[in-house]
């Protein structure tokens, strides 16, 4: 028996199986056998259902606000960062550590 290639479902083809399940009219092997898929998946789709179905009827997720961005701390950090390198570069020329000194 041959594998049957790997299907993807569209997710109105997913909750129309999952509600079929929730209805409760047919059983997993029935709706099995009229959608083609095996049931576990369908107890899975409607398994996802029942836990997302709260968002549809309940608050709206709050999205995060941005975090507030202090542009004189950002530059003063750059200028030190810029400092720090220079001072860095000039101590390792001088001690022959780095590679443009060592030719």
């Amino acid at each position: 028996m041959a594998r049957r290639p790997r299907r993807h479902h569209s997710p109105a083809f997913k909750a129309n199986v999952a509600v079929a399940a929730i209805k409760g009219e047919k059983t997993l092997i029935e709706l099995a056998q009229d959608f083609d898929v095996h049931p576990n998946q369908i107890k899975q789709w409607r398994d996802q259902l029942h836990e997302s179905a709260t968002g549809v009827f309940g608050a709206a997720p709050t999205a995060e606000p941005e975090p507030t961005i202090d542009v004189k701390t950002l530059h003063a950090k750059i200028g030190g960062l810029t400092l720090e390198n220079g001072f860095l570069s000039g101590a390792f020329g001088k001690a022959g550590l780095l590679p443009s000194a060592r030719k």
